[in-house]
């Protein structure tokens, strides 16, 4: 059994609602992190005292060496990352040494030094834009962007590694939505919200473009049930986690009718052709894993979460938007 798991970048969007899953499942929680967008005061108040805290860069790997021998790692979910194609351009080299250049040595460091499951949260971005409407595991990979195909890279440096004792498994989720403690409204299903509800007004770029989505519940759940497969079901594997292909245009039209308010739509063009899609269908036949949870649900969360006055200056805090922060990391590196 899996009982102590290390998160890199376990004060993200995923990472710290994984951390309150995972304890609630009474594992060993090691967070490690660089906080760069947000204090663990703020985002792990309620399971300070049940988590361990690494405030550390995954490229420091004295750190991340010590972080796993110290606490007895069995499993290390890779979450850490330069997110999103918008903050990895607006300094390549910094996105590069943080999304790739490290990997290949934390994934020796945890394989000799005992950890028994490695999983790494690649991207649905890899494939490319496909013409296929069912875009499956097996498709070439095609990446538009150097965000995506450093992820590409790492999932082929995971599979050298991996044998029996050291058992890895590759996860490329759909675009996450939903609301988090560590909330990121820069998100498609998130910004139409968060528009919807604060500005009454929505504009969407094109249109047309089709987003994988996946409610951030399902992301988690995926990830707990991953610690209780069986080795020989997933050493090696690659995942597509996703449910709902669906247009940006469709997307807001739900959210206008589940915000119940004069939102006005507004349309202009876009040079953006990224258009992704992706089926699911494999974790069901061979894992039996089915999400649950709906768009719709995760709208409703969001507006539940503005409704209840949980986030402030939604527009103002730049601790909500990727590009910003690391915006504000580089600008303080010149």
């Amino acid at each position: 059994m899996l009982k102590n798991i290390l998160i890199t970048g376990g004060a993200g969007y995923v990472g710290t609602m994984l951390a309150y899953r995972l304890v609630s499942e009474n594992k060993k929680v090691i967070i490690y992190d660089t906080f760069w967008y947000g204090e663990p005061k703020n985002l792990f108040f309620e399971i300070e005292n049940k988590i361990k805290i690494v405030k550390a860069d995954i490229r420091d790997l004295n750190s991340f060496e010590i972080a796993i021998k110290d606490n007895y790692v069995d499993c290390v979910i890779h979450l850490a990352c330069v997110s999103n194609d918008p903050s990895y351009e607006l300094n390549p080299d910094l996105g590069k040494s943080i999304n790739y250049d490290c990997f290949e040595n934390l994934v020796k460091i945890s394989k000799e030094n005992g950890v028994k499951r490695f999983i790494y949260a690649s991207s649905s971005s890899v494939y490319g834009i496909k013409d296929e409407d069912q875009v499956t595991e097996d498709l070439s990979l095609e990446p538009l962007t150097d965000y995506s195909k450093y992820k590409a890279l790492c999932e082929e440096t995971l599979q050298k590694y991996i044998d029996k004792n050291f058992v890895g498994m590759i996860v490329r989720p759909a675009t996450v939505c939903g609301f988090s403690k560590r909330l990121r409204l820069d998100l498609s299903v998130n910004i139409l919200t968060s528009h919807a509800y604060f500005k009454n007004k929505i504009t969407i770029f094109g249109g047309e473009q089709y987003r994988p989505n996946l409610n951030i519940q399902d992301m988690i759940e995926f990830y707990i049930e991953s610690l209780k497969y069986e080795s020989n079901l997933i050493n090696g594997e690659i995942f597509n986690v996703g449910y709902e292909n669906l247009k940006i245009k469709d997307i807001a039209n739900k959210v206008k009718a589940i915000i119940k308010k004069n939102v006005e739509v507004q349309t202009t063009p876009s040079n953006d052709n990224r258009s992704y899609r992706i089926t699911a269908k494999k974790i069901e036949k061979k894992l039996g894993f089915v999400p649950k949870h709906t768009v719709d649900n995760a709208i409703e969360s969001l507006y539940e979460n503005f409704q209840n006055n949980r986030i402030e200056d939604p527009f103002e805090n730049k601790m909500f938007y990727n590009v910003q922060v690391m915006k504000n990391i580089y600008e303080n590196k010149k």
